[in-house]
């Protein structure tokens, strides 16, 4: 990579690794007590995902990252949740291993390395979707009665009357798939209904839930209010680091699969899939042969395979710095707070992550 006047990496932003479900259902087999640390925590596959992709970006950088770790050229932040801090601390394992001086325990190859941490009470950076927002809150409930979202959400419509018993129930829909999804992982017993189809369907509908929460209906508008905003800090970092004589090499984020879909959907690089654990988006820098800057975005969200790289549209692969900050300067506002508006008096008002609207329960409650 040096060979293309690779310059530093600006930005890495990874999700968390496994980890037991957030929550459960009323009719869910499995009680909290059954997992380890509880729910919401990282697993040891959880640690090992984190561990491989720290060695990955090791071997993909060893002619540019330093062997041993220096704190003014490295910068790792997480979410303030146990599983995000964690799969930080395991990513920088595999990243930083100590090496000769940095050896303090020959039985121990691990040093430790400060990971900075945004409370949850002052988070606007990598907790998506950004709360307080009363414009995004009005966003969701007009999505969910648009013709973008209703054309979406057809195919899976149920047809007849809906359990009213259970529909006055309030499960999230995609948590219960997500819970599904962890307990079909770690082997345990499902309940009869989630057969392998519903189960596939839950998945599409989970997908259509993260890209109705940042896209489909007024995308832009949306992503100005959310994903924009993590733009904005990157493309911000990238030209710190072109103007800079000593750039920081690498900035890294542990956060979360709606943070990663909010700043692929802002940047329109989205592929409809749910970001799997440990998927990470990367920013590369380049310094070409004329002396200007490109940018290149790199997903890797398969060990199997290496990693895309992917296109902003109406740019190249290798996007001029100028023209990428052209090009994404739609999706930056220069005053959140304004373009959130002042909170009003809407009554209920919740942002669609929840699925309070009774579509989704339709949808749902078929397979309970």
């Amino acid at each position: 990579m040096n060979s293309r006047g690779f310059y530093c990496l600006p930005c890495q932003l990874f999700r968390h690794g496994d980890r037991t479900p957030i929550v459960n259902f009323p009719t869910d087999l499995h009680k909290e007590s059954e997992w380890p640390q509880g729910f919401g925590q990282l697993t040891k596959t959880g640690m090992q995902q984190l561990f491989e992709l720290g060695q990955y970006m090791r071997k993909r950088y060893s002619s540019f990252l330093n062997s041993t770790y220096n704190r003014q050229e490295f910068y790792i932040q997480s979410t303030d949740y146990d599983r995000t801090i964690m799969s930080a601390q395991s990513y920088l394992s595999g990243l930083f291993p100590p090496t000769s001086s940095q050896i303090w325990n020959p039985d121990l190859l691990w040093q430790p390395i400060p990971v900075h941490i945004f409370h949850k009470t002052a988070e606007q950076r990598l907790n998506f979707p950004l709360p307080n927002c009363p414009r995004f809150d009005e966003l969701q409930h007009e999505t969910q009665t648009s013709k973008e979202f209703q054309s979406r959400i057809q195919p899976y419509m149920v047809r007849g009357k809906t359990n009213k018993q259970k529909s006055k129930k309030t499960q999230d829909l995609w948590n219960t798939y997500d819970t599904l999804h962890c307990e079909d992982i770690h082997n345990y017993t499902l309940p009869v209904w989630a057969t392998k189809d519903v189960i596939n369907k839950m998945e599409k509908l989970a997908e259509l839930a993260l890209l109705s929460l940042f896209g489909v209906y007024k995308t832009e508008e949306k992503s100005r209010l959310q994903g924009g905003v993590l733009v904005n800090i990157i493309l911000n970092s990238i030209k710190q680091a072109a103007n800079s004589s000593k750039p920081t090499k690498m900035e890294v984020y542990s956060a979360h699969d709606t943070t990663v879909g909010a700043l692929q959907i802002a940047l329109n690089i989205f592929n409809g899939k749910l970001p799997p654990y440990a998927a990470c988006q990367f920013f590369e820098l380049y310094q070409e042969s004329n002396g200007q800057y490109s940018i290149e975005m790199h997903y890797r969200n398969d060990t199997s395979k290496d990693p895309y790289l992917l296109t902003l549209p109406g740019c190249t692969s290798s996007c001029p710095l100028e023209k990428f900050a052209e090009l994404v300067s739609p999706v930056i506002t220069e005053n959140w707070s304004k373009e959130c508006g002042k909170k009003d008096k809407m009554k209920g008002s919740v942002t669609v992550l929840y699925f309070p609207h009774k579509t989704w329960r339709q949808i749902f409650y078929q397979w309970l």
